[in-house]
């Protein structure tokens, strides 16, 4: 009688693939759960196909393994695991467990070896064994007794399966992977051999990655591509040719303390599998467990989760007395927080349908003004109420909290008051916003919505938007939301807002350095981002129109282009399409693929196959930048432009970037391209209206600055405070010459050292950069840190700080949270450290920015000076300035922005003026 196969789960590859490929499925409260029920439903449809076997689901163990101490780069490309995937593995590993189900996690071994280990001793036992996996190193353990199998593509791989699919057999599937590398563990293979190359070569020589070697000098015959030029390359690369072998390699010979005949399921746990559903949400599942126990004769029910009942006190305000009441008690209150209801998203375009406020924890109002349903009751008068408020919300003596506050700000002020545009409520006294109080403590933690920030901090699962106005084209504005369900959902956020910040403000109490950027940085800029998105920029829409036609012609010319290389014609815009031309037609290297094994068109693929002087990756990379243009900014803009204003409104973010920084969005102004004709010409759209100038102000290498003041090295200081060209300075000290003898490729390469050093690159990263080997490139760093050697102390003592307390600051005393600055994995500790390294200057930078934005608004806010800003982009501020105050506002903009910090060397700032953004610039 024949045995029954093994079975072996490769968990953590279905771990990531279930969490990519499903989508994003969460509980009430905001756990993710969707990788979860993903791999739980295709352990539950293996386990039906082989009932009777022995069965293991094996994920990896926390920590390096003996990979990492091979080579210490070994998964390095590999980002941090994703905090909405990281939350859901000890749920997974505990419902595996509830079900019955072996589960194999072992110490210092990836749970390919434990895998393999348990694969190769069933077959020598004559035991078939099925692999479960997606990941194609799995290929070699294939042998007539071991097959693979894929349960979320339902492919099956045996030994003719590997053939078809690689090219070589399961034998050479190790020399394989050795020559091409693999990009997601960072194996390095050998440069420029992709997968045909590899094949090409196995299958020519007839052997392995040593036969190989030793045959050599039979390679240029053979019928690859640049095969003259490949025993050269091949010998070069010897060493890291044989390191990825033994990467690659699986280990099969694992000392385990488990039995295959252990390996048999158990009874399900039914009251676990319950509370564990019932945490999760799969009432479904719930059900069926339910079901199962009582055929099992068990009866199994679930515990609510306990709820602390609290009894919350919501009212709708729909007549006088009620709102006077209300009234008297805001203006009694130290504090309040405060909430608007509207009929959309863009603070600019909105209006206001109703507000709602909040005095006491569990205690608020709505007051509703504009909402037109039909049977809807009748609301106080718009107006009236408006101008009653609006002494209250003038007042800055009174403090106020909201959550995104910009947003309400903005609201107000265009509220337009009986009808006068220019008649609206300019709110003051915000002295809190819950979400970025949440920001300032842990910029990494969470999302910083309310939803998200309730169900964190406080347990509480708010009633959705989604819930009372429906989802997709049907969904509807909030005047439309009948009052039973609009009022309590407008006073919770009211209501939730203050819960939120009397807690955010204990926390923060523990750390007055936060405090101190809450208050002196972050608050203060919301009304003036504020102020900065009302103004909005002027914009061309003729000139777009010009460039959109031109970068029309660009894209069709660069199409035919790629038609012609082709041979055929194709859909560029066809990730499937493109593979074939690449791949199977042109015969390039695969570089990289995607999660469902394909290979990669991603334009990282790309720019490498370009700098291989292949010709059809160039135009695709020129077809992509220019038509991102034209789709993004060219076509995109004209119909962004306000009807009310004729101006663009971006939305700046506060609280996106970790480091601080601001983002913005509808449109996105950060990502307009500066070293591009092209992205110029758009900057030629921004222009000043008649009588006006664009002025541009822009800190001159401030991450640089803020490095020398931190690591108070004497040669960064010395060539700063002497306003020196600090490239230049660092090209004499690592290349030996006298200033004046530093050539262009010397300053460009010193520059690249400079910045490269500042975001953690590597020599080989560096070696790329400046075309160099990396041995010399390696050479560059040391001579730089041996002549500047405060800037190695400070590298030092940032990782040993991080390491020791979790987190880097700003010179300000903002906060960076490292979740991986102590992990055992090497890649992911040094891509904390690099963070590290980087935070303080990015952040430093971020907070200055801001500060200084505060400061200029001051100033022509006081002064009464004919200029405003209209954008923030990076470093640099941007004003239209009245044409007779260019000179003045020129001279005096450049002290108010220096003195937004003070460091040991002087913060420049540069300034240009023009009738467009790209002449200012």
């Amino acid at each position: 009688m024949s045995k029954a196969p093994l079975v072996l789960v490769d968990g953590s590859s279905y771990l990531y693939r279930a969490f990519h490929a499903l989508p994003p499925l969460t509980t009430s409260r905001g756990m993710p759960t969707g990788a979860v029920k993903g791999v739980l439903n295709m352990l539950k449809s293996l386990r039906k196909q082989y009932p009777d076997s022995p069965f293991a689901v094996v994920f990896d163990a926390k920590g390096g393994t003996f990979r990492d101490e091979m080579f210490a780069d070994y998964k390095a490309n590999r980002p941090s695991m994703p905090d909405d995937l990281r939350v859901q593995v000890e749920p997974l590993h505990a419902s595996v467990r509830a079900l019955g189900y072996p589960l194999l996690c072992v110490d210092n071994v990836e749970a390919d070896d434990v895998i393999g280990t348990l694969a190769r001793s069933s077959a020598a036992a004559d035991r078939p064994v099925i692999i479960s996996t997606g990941d194609k190193d799995m290929a070699q353990l294939v042998d007539g007794h071991v097959t693979l199998v894929n349960t979320m593509t339902g492919s099956v791989m045996d030994i003719e399966g590997v053939k078809e699919k690689f090219g070589v057999g399961p034998e050479h599937i190790i020399d394989y992977l050795a020559l091409m590398g693999d990009k997601v563990d960072n194996i390095p293979g050998v440069p420029g051999v992709g997968e045909k190359t590899a094949v090409g070569l196995l299958v020519g020589i007839g052997g392995g990655l040593k036969e190989l070697y030793e045959n050599l000098d039979k390679v240029p015959a053979l019928p690859i591509r640049g095969a003259k030029n490949l025993p050269a390359k091949l010998e070069e690369h010897k060493d890291m040719a044989f390191l990825s072998y033994q990467l690659a390699t699986i280990k099969v010979d694992v000392p385990l303390e488990v039995e295959v005949e252990a390996l048999m399921c158990g009874e399900p746990d039914r009251e676990a599998l319950v509370e564990l559903y019932t945490e999760l949400e799969f009432k479904s599942w719930i059900d069926e467990v339910q079901r199962d126990a009582k055929r099992a004769g068990q009866e199994v029910v679930p515990e609510a989760a306990p709820v602390a009942a609290v009894e919350t006190r919501y009212e709708t305000i729909l007549d006088q007395a009620r709102f006077d009441h209300w009234l008297e008690k805001l203006a009694k209150a130290e504090l309040f927080a405060f909430d608007t209801e509207t009929t959309g998203l863009d603070a600019q375009k909105a209006q206001l349908v109703g507000l709602s406020f909040a005095v006491e924890p569990h205690e608020a109002a709505y007051l509703p003004l504009t909402h037109s349903y039909m049977g809807a009751p009748a609301q106080l008068d718009r107006d009236t109420v408006l101008l009653a408020l609006k002494p209250l919300l003038e007042d800055p003596a009174k403090a106020k909290v909201g959550q995104n506050a910009k947003y309400d700000i903005n609201i107000l002020a265009n509220c337009a008051i009986g009808g006068d545009l220019a008649q609206g409520i300019t709110v003051r006294g915000v002295k809190f916003d819950t979400m970025l109080e949440s920001y300032v403590l842990d910029s990494t933690a969470t999302r910083h919505d309310m939803d998200s920030l309730s169900a964190k901090y406080l347990g509480h699962s708010t009633i959705t938007f989604e819930q009372i106005a429906g989802k997709g084209a049907k969904q509807l504005t909030f005047d439309q939301i009948p009052l039973e369900q609009a009022g309590p959902y407008a006073a919770e956020d009211a209501d939730v807002t203050l819960r939120l910040h009397q807690l955010f403000q204990a926390k923060l109490a523990a750390a007055p350095s936060l405090i101190s950027v809450v208050d002196e940085i972050e608050m203060p800029l919301v009304p003036v981002l504020a102020k900065i998105e009302r103004q909005g920029a002027l914009v061309d829409a003729d000139l777009l129109g010009v460039q959109s036609g031109e970068l029309g012609d660009k894209l069709a010319e660069l199409e035919r282009q790629a038609y012609e290389i082709a041979g055929e014609e194709f859909n560029l815009g066809s990730p499937k399409q493109l593979g074939v031309i690449l791949y199977d037609k042109l015969g390039m290297p695969v570089l990289n693929k995607t999660a469902k094994g394909q290979a990669s068109t991603a334009e990282a693929v790309l720019a490498e196959l370009a700098e291989q002087d292949f010709p059809l990756p160039k135009v695709l990379m020129q077809y992509r930048s220019l038509s991102k243009l034209k789709s993004t900014y060219t076509d995109r803009l004209p119909e962004q432009i306000n009807p009310r204003t004729g101006r663009i409104h971006t939305s700046y973010h506060q609280a996106v970037a970790a480091t601080g920084r601001l983002s913005s969005s509808d449109p996105n102004l950060q990502n307009i391209p500066i070293r591009t004709a092209e992205g110029r010409r758009i900057r030629q759209a921004f222009v000043a209206p008649k009588g006006y100038k664009l002025l541009a102000a822009d800190y001159s290498q401030i991450e640089l600055r803020i490095m020398a003041h931190l690591a108070k090295d004497e040669g960064l200081l010395h060539a700063f405070q002497n306003n020196l060209d600090v490239h230049r300075a660092t090209a004499a000290e690592v290349f030996g010459v006298e200033l004046d003898q530093v050539t262009t490729d010397q300053r460009r390469s010193a520059k690249a050292i400079n910045f490269g050093l500042i975001y953690g690159m590597s020599a080989f990263g560096l070696a790329k950069q400046i075309g160099v080997d990396n041995k010399q490139a390696r050479e560059y760093i040391d001579r730089y840190f041996a002549r500047y050697p405060g800037v190695l102390a400070y590298m030092e003592r940032t990782r040993a700080q991080a390491a020791e307390q979790g987190y880097v600051e700003t010179l300000f005393g903002r906060r960076l949270y490292l979740a991986d600055i102590n992990a055992k994995n090497p890649a992911l500790r040094k891509g904390a450290e690099r963070t590290a390294i980087n935070a303080p200057m990015q952040g430093t930078a971020a907070d200055i920015i801001k500060r200084a934005m505060v400061a200029v608004d001051g100033w022509l806010t006081e002064s009464g000076i004919d200029a405003r800003v209209i954008l923030q982009v990076h470093d640099e501020l941007v004003l239209e300035v009245r044409e007779d105050l260019v000179e003045q506002v020129s001279q005096q903009i450049r002290p108010h922005m220096s003195s937004a910090a003070e460091l040991d060397v002087p913060l420049l700032v540069e300034v240009g003026v023009g009738n467009n953004w790209d002449e200012a610039h």
